[in-house]
């Protein structure tokens, strides 16, 4: 069951972020902050205004950075196959590159929120999938690749 927890929470950790270019296309990714416990090829939640989305950490020569957000974790791993959910966040608030946004760690390494600056939102956790199930789905996956 998904836990409730607002952005403003003693629990939550806010972090600034900056959305950017991506590579040489107009979309917009999200520039993560240095201080951001995240990796390379990490995949976490992302939740965009009350949706769970899932982005795969990506690096360029300036840092770790998120250059789009899918349903689910298949479609954050090869995105050409589904819709970038971060470029709707992004035209929905009417924010480009350069755009300071909030970024909110709901459960670190895990779970993120995005919300514009001074906004206050509520957001519904997911809980962590079980280890047992995630390793499963990790060897089937190496399978096929």
């Amino acid at each position: 069951m998904a836990e409730r927890v607002p952005s403003d929470h003693d629990s939550v950790t806010n972090y600034r972020a900056k959305l950017a270019r991506s590579g040489g296309t107009r979309r917009p990714c999200l520039r993560l902050p240095e201080d951001v416990d995240l990796a390379e090829d990490d995949v976490i939640r992302l939740l965009l205004d009350g949706t769970t989305t899932h982005a795969r950490v990506a690096t360029d020569a300036s840092g770790l950075l998120l250059r789009g957000a899918y349903d689910n974790e298949r479609l954050a791993r090869t995105p050409r196959d589904g819709e970038n959910r971060l470029v709707e966040w992004c035209d929905d608030h009417d924010l480009g590159p350069d755009a300071a946004v909030e970024l909110d760690a709901l459960d670190p390494g895990f779970c993120y929120g995005l919300r514009s600056p001074g906004d206050r939102l509520v957001y519904d956790v997911p809980a962590r999938p079980d280890q047992s199930l995630r390793d499963i789905a990790s060897s089937l996956r190496d399978e096929a690749e």
